[in-house]
């Protein structure tokens, strides 16, 4: 029988820090509860005393170069709050009476469209690398020990009773518990005991999401229909079936969302699950005595934002609500009207399906500052960056640059080239001259990092083109891209705003690693077994690299008409997988896609150019322009002087009759490839 495991946030944080709005706050209390790191909701740390684990991170890291600079950020964030209250006393004195019934409108809004028709679960693997470790090693189930050696990646449940825990420095974690035993990061064995999960998971929602190696959504609405099954007793199954036949064990939180459902996973850690009903009273109530913490996107510096203005649960949203958007940004409002109301959305997809906004490779290295080694870093990250974007296959409009000082201050710079790039040799050509400009303007320049990130993505998955440049017809036509909807089955929008903030929640900790194993490798050589650097910045590199690739969800697997589980029985005639698309290249006479074998296209091009040779030589020699050829514009809605201002084809528009293409497209192409524009 599971219990409920009430979560340290809310309590550490009144211990640790007595609210940043206080008048007097005593010399870095707010940076210790900071040192607390990102892990601090992590399952199994209730009966931690983390006041004295925050002593203890505190006195051990200070001086390093990781506490200057957290001290640092620190201060900025205090000033930030500062203004932050500064700016809410003068709103206190003006009247906000249009604010808040713009607030009101916008709930009112929001319960309109609150659906609880659905069942969304969130699994989440107990400890999982730990867990996977302990099967290979059955005696390590009842020591403390962790996952990582300069920075743990996960612990097992007896570390976390010491206060250790995910994303807090190995030699920290050795001052807490001096008997914890470390191992080395497999993550080729931690992906194949996932791919084990994952085999259960899509029998109870073919389209389950994966949100990282050891946690998932599904929607088991159908499931349990078709099953005549309770969501609870569904998700119990599932439950037993993963520890039965992977041996690990798995948490689930079951909702009317997917927001709720991760909440309600950490309820009852570890091998629980717990159930907000879909019920509107109910999740209000749940949300009201919620920490912020606890809500997926509200991360440290966020939560303590809005701890300065007095909201410490999502129940005290709703009196801050005219205050938000002035305080926050618009966004930021509309999310956490969302947080207050216990909304989130209700669709579950496979991961691969969402539209990918950015391709990208960094490492992490001992400080470097010599130039021709910065340069055979740079080409090393350009080569494993066009791996990257082949097994993707994307190529990107714009590349970024990023660089970490040995200060840790971090630095970005983009280019915009005059073509997608996606081989290493574009890729190192264009990010040249930006390490270039860095090291002008800091002489003495010495990095830690360096990574290069593609946006603005372009597809290069293959695409049936005829001569004509008409895209040939697929099984697929006339279905939309699930990548590029957002539209939901009913035809009705289904936006939410949290992925800006949960994305900017990942990033604080995946910043806080980064940070984090330099103060390992700097503090590492008071230890009685010291890890090498190199070992460490190789583990950093692994941890980095690990998890951007998003594998396709298993085929469901038939098991019989007697089965527990299962949809139905495959197809007699097996489905013929889809013919990978071709890469395209654009005629820069008609710009339609075209076959990028050489010979295909310059005999396409040839066309091309006769037919708009034709077209021009019989405009030269007619007396008048065609009946159907819409006068150039020689300014916005304003034709040549030789145009009949009486006639119906001098209205807005194209000419009837003519497709876009025809009207206009010629000159607007002709214009673009040349530089020219025809007379």
């Amino acid at each position: 029988m599971t219990t409920n495991v009430q979560g340290p946030s809310s309590e550490v944080h009144v211990g640790v820090v007595k609210a940043a709005s206080a008048p007097i706050v005593s010399e870095h209390e707010t940076l210790k509860y900071h040192l607390l790191g990102p892990s601090l909701t992590k399952a199994g740390q209730d009966t931690v005393d983390q006041q004295k684990v925050s002593e203890i991170i505190y006195n051990a890291s200070k001086g390093s170069k990781y506490f200057n600079n957290e001290e640092y950020k620190d201060k900025n964030l205090t000033q930030k709050i500062e203004k932050i209250l500064a700016r809410k006393r003068q709103l206190e004195r003006i009247d906000l009476a249009s604010d808040l019934r713009r607030a009101d409108e916008y709930i009112a809004e929001l319960e309109l469209s609150r659906d609880l028709s659905q069942t969304v679960v969130h699994i989440d693997c107990d400890a999982f690398y730990a867990a996977v470790e302990e099967l290979d090693r059955p005696e390590l189930k009842h020591v403390p020990m962790a996952v990582g050696k300069g920075v743990l990646t996960t612990c097992n449940y007896h570390a976390r009773k010491f206060g250790c825990r995910s994303g807090m420095a190995g030699f920290v974690a050795m001052k807490l518990c001096p008997d914890l035993i470390c191992l080395p990061l497999n993550f080729e064995k931690y992906t194949a005991k996932a791919q084990e999960v994952r085999e259960i998971l899509v029998e109870y929602d073919p389209r389950f999401e994966s949100a990282s190696i050891d946690e998932a959504y599904l929607n088991i609405t159908q499931y349990c229909e078709e099953k005549h099954m309770d969501p609870e007793d569904a998700v119990s199954q599932l439950r037993n079936e993963v520890a039965e036949k992977t041996k690990i064990t798995i948490s689930a939180g079951i909702a009317a969302n997917a927001k709720i459902a991760k909440i309600a996973s950490n309820r009852n850690k570890p091998n629980g699950q717990f159930r907000v009903a879909n019920d509107r009273a109910t999740i209000l109530a749940f949300m009201r005595d919620l920490s912020t913490r606890k809500v997926n996107g509200v991360g440290r510096v966020f939560e303590r934002e809005l701890d300065a203005i007095g909201v410490k649960t999502c129940g005290d949203l709703y009196p801050q609500r005219a205050y938000l958007s002035k305080l926050f940004g618009e966004k930021a409002f509309q999310y956490l009207m969302q947080c207050h109301l216990g909304l989130g959305r209700t669709k579950v997809q496979p991961a691969e399906e969402y539209e990918r906004k950015s391709v990208g490779t960094e490492s992490t290295f001992h400080d470097m500052s010599d130039k021709t080694e910065l340069r055979e870093k740079l080409r090393w990250i350009a080569e494993e960056l066009e791996k990257d974007l082949t097994r993707t296959q994307f190529k990107g409009r714009t590349l970024v640059l990023k660089v970490k000082l040995h200060t840790y201050e971090v630095l970005t710079r983009q280019v915009i080239p005059p073509k997608a790039v996606r081989t290493a040799d574009d890729l190192y050509i264009y990010a040249l001259p930006m390490l270039t400009k860095h090291e002008k303007e800091i002489p003495g320049m010495k990095l830690r990092l360096m990574g290069l990130r593609c946006t603005h993505l372009v597809s290069t998955k293959k695409i049936g083109i005829d001569f004509f440049g008409m895209r040939q017809p697929s099984s697929a036509d006339g279905e939309p891209s699930p990548a590029n909807t957002n539209v939901d089955n009913d035809g009705e929008w289904e936006v939410w705003p949290e992925e800006e903030f949960e994305e900017a929640a990942r990033q604080e900790r995946q910043d806080e690693m980064n940070e984090l194993e330099r103060l390992s490798q700097e503090q590492d050589t008071n230890r009685s077994d010291p890890i090498s650097a190199e070992e460490q910045l190789e583990e950093a590199n692994r941890r980095h690299k690990h998890g951007r690739e998003i594998l396709p969800n298993p085929n469901p697997a038939y098991r019989g008409p007697n089965s527990s589980v299962g949809f139905q029985k495959p197809a007699t005639n097996p489905v013929t997988p889809a013919k990978e698309e071709e890469p395209f290249w654009p005629c820069p006479i008609c710009a339609r896609p075209q076959s990028t074998n050489d010979k295909n296209f310059n005999d396409h091009i040839d066309f091309c150019l006769s037919k708009h040779t034709i077209k021009e030589a019989a405009r030269e020699t007619s007396s008048s322009p065609p009946a159907l050829e819409k006068p150039l514009l020689g300014g916005r809605g304003q034709e040549n002087s030789n145009s009949n201002s009486n006639s119906k084809s001098s209205g807005r528009g194209r000419p009837k009759g003519k497709r876009k293409s025809e009207a206009g497209g010629e000159r607007g192409n002709k214009k673009l490839f040349f530089g020219l524009q025809g007379t």
